[in-house]
């Protein structure tokens, strides 16, 4: 039964994730709290994960979630259910494709999807923020313990590195083993 709740769960996921991975962002939000799979934390490492390794972030995330889910079973079954709807309308729509090229009506939906998705991603992000940067057990009384003071200044190394002249064109793997290096020195 599980399964077929996996499958199902990220088919919706795949066949609404219009703007790529970040939009999936708000699904996945929903699905932990819908279903208590995963937590936000464990959604925030499912999503650092699925940056650093190859491949798109929607299906490395339902690859991730399923197995931890239910195995290995549930993370093929999750990874199926997150292509399929795609893999359906992409194949209607290159039958049809020569009807709709040029469509106005068509290209007017797309803009008109565009700044929904923004919203979805900026919302998701506001929440990836909130359980990255904010401390879930602060001392009582003290605001300052809200602040979770060491991922902000890894959060900062980060920025003005990527900012630096010399540093801009680093490879991003060098960006995420010095993340890593800072995570494991200062936690």
């Amino acid at each position: 039964m599980i399964y077929l709740q996996l499958f199902y769960e990220f088919a919706k996921i795949g066949l609404f994730n219009f703007g790529g991975g970040m939009a999936s962002l708000p699904f996945l939000h929903d699905l932990s709290e819908k279903t208590g799979w995963f937590t936000l934390r464990q959604l925030t490492d499912f999503i650092a994960i699925s940056e650093s390794t190859p491949g798109p972030m929607a299906v490395n995330v339902a690859t991730y979630a399923g197995y931890t889910t239910a195995g290995l079973l549930g993370g093929c079954i999750a990874t199926l259910g997150v292509i399929f709807p795609a893999l359906i309308l992409v194949s209607i729509m290159a039958k049809f494709l020569h009807i709709f090229r040029g469509n106005k009506y068509v290209d007017w939906a797309f803009y008109g999807l565009r700044p929904c998705v923004l919203a979805l991603i900026v919302s998701a992000l506001l929440s990836l923020f909130q359980v990255t940067l904010i401390n879930t057990s602060p001392v009582a009384g003290n605001i300052l313990s809200y602040i979770n003071f060491r991922a902000i200044v890894i959060f900062a190394a980060i920025y003005i590195l990527l900012n630096t002249k010399k540093l801009k064109k680093m490879h991003t793997v060098f960006f995420l083993a010095v993340s890593a290096v800072m995570g494991i020195i200062l936690y």
